[in-house]
């Protein structure tokens, strides 16, 4: 029997998703709902959100980077819920201009695949029956699409409310909720989005009181109704497979962007799993096949991090023989220094060339595919990889032998490459899976084309 679901989405980010998504995850569990979360696009921080929430591991679900095979996998992991919410990214059909593995990577090819109707979050300030046309187009622009209503959010007055729903009544649209405006309900925030969960200095609180807002606010016995419209309909093939059979998986402030589906398909298959904290200048596991640096917030702990001897003598010691890979904020750390905001240079460690600055910042944003020139933990010559890069450091040196060939969701090539050195290996894109499927409805990329930065 399918779990029905909703899908959270908005016209845009910002508008307030979040804090409905978490407010309902918490309200449904409280009324004794077992509640699956999932995530649509690369988001590495919201995830560890809907957990808090609910009490239930969120998956991501990536039409641009994950195959049917495997999208089907991560939606069986509703078996034994009563419903699955998913919490859209960006504006409802924002996506990239080319197929990935199965789409664009839009929150509505999510739903659409899911059969879960729509929710769009509506901010309705500085405006009152206009917002029913921006609405209303939403609900149209793909008329496949299962639609089951809006939630108004940040209204100024009962007459801002009245005006609105007169709008929304005319364009047939369902309202499920109207949120008053509340200054004080939002999640602090950092450069890379939500400041994680871990650091939040009373999160159950605050997702308490989310909760208690959307129930006075929200027809929640609407929305669970709305939700049996949809389903799950999953055709598992399995999850991808561990880069070794003893990881030591750096986990802290500064290291916690895995995605959930790969760790989990790790322990799955068997493969143990260490924790250890480089900011508690932890070494990791001696005994480990393979160290994994994910990323994170190093820029944020680079003090800490050139003072954490005892982990930098357990990253040499392990790479003389064994892999140790790094992703983002791994990677940097595993370069020759880190210059943060201030301009203050950071020794690293050394066990790649790579320096990298934070002071002046610019965005790197996007999906990448890698055509790997050299092996990787898991992976060998040849193999072709889909991921996600997001950080604001700059490269000042790359010195060591690329690891891949890496192109933006376009095809155009990016200058970061990742590096090689001996043992040791890091990307700035974050894997999210193998690309079985060939170039994925990419332009192809002709040989002697410049890198472009985003």
């Amino acid at each position: 029997m399918p779990v029905p679901g909703l899908m959270i989405s908005a016209p845009a980010s910002g508008t307030g998703k979040t804090t409905v998504m978490l407010g309902l995850l918490r309200a449904l569990s409280d009324d004794g709902h077992v509640v699956q979360p999932f995530k649509s696009g690369p988001d590495y921080i919201d995830p560890a959100f809907h957990r808090a929430a609910c009490g239930r591991a969120s998956f991501n679900l990536d039409s641009w980077a994950m195959g049917a095979g495997l999208l089907d996998t991560i939606a069986a992991e509703s078996a034994g819920a009563d419903i699955c919410v998913a919490e859209g990214s960006m504006g409802l059909y924002d996506g990239v201009a080319f197929a990935g593995a199965t789409g664009h990577g839009s929150s509505a090819e999510t739903a659409r695949r899911m059969g879960w109707p729509v929710v769009l979050v509506v901010d309705v300030s500085g405006q009152a029956q206009s917002a029913a046309a921006a609405a209303l187009g939403f609900a149209r622009y793909a008329p496949d699409l299962p639609f089951a209503g809006v939630i108004l959010n940040r209204v100024a007055s009962p007459r801002h409310e009245r005006l609105t729903r007169l709008g929304m009544e005319a364009a047939g649209l369902t309202v499920l909720g109207s949120l008053p405006r509340r200054g004080d309900l939002k999640l602090p925030e950092r450069h890379l989005g939500l400041v994680q969960a871990a650091e939040h200095p009373d999160l159950d609180r605050a997702i308490a009181d989310y909760a208690a807002f959307l129930r006075e606010n929200v027809d929640l016995g609407a929305i669970r109704a709305a939700a049996a419209h949809g389903g799950v309909k999953p055709h598992p093939t399995g999850l991808p497979r561990p880069p070794a059979q003893h990881i030591a998986l750096a986990q802290d402030a500064a290291f916690s962007f895995a995605y959930p589906h790969l760790v989990e398909g790790w322990r799955r298959a068997g493969a143990r799993i260490t924790p250890f904290s480089p900011l508690a200048d932890e070494a990791p596991a001696a005994d480990a096949d393979l160290v994994w640096l994910p990323g994170g917030y190093p820029e944020l702990h680079a003090g800490m991090l050139a003072a954490a001897e005892t982990f930098r003598a357990g990253l040499r010691n392990h790479a003389q023989s064994r892999p140790v890979h790094g992703e983002c904020g791994g990677y940097m750390a595993l370069g020759e220094a880190l210059i943060d905001k201030q301009g203050v240079r950071h020794r690293m460690a050394g066990l790649l060339g790579l320096v990298t600055s934070y002071e002046t910042r610019k965005m790197h944003l996007g999906y990448r595919r890698a055509e790997l020139t050299a092996p990787m933990p898991g992976f060998d010559v040849g193999a072709a990889l889909r991921g996600h890069e997001f950080h604001y450091s700059t490269i000042l040196d790359q010195p060591d032998a690329p690891l891949a060939r890496v192109s933006d969701a376009e095809g155009a090539l990016v200058p970061e490459t990742g590096s090689r050195r001996g043992n040791v290996s890091g990307t700035f894109f974050h894997l999210i899976a193998q690309d079985d499927s060939g170039a994925g409805g990419q332009p192809p990329i002709a040989a002697g084309d410049p890198p472009r930065d985003i």
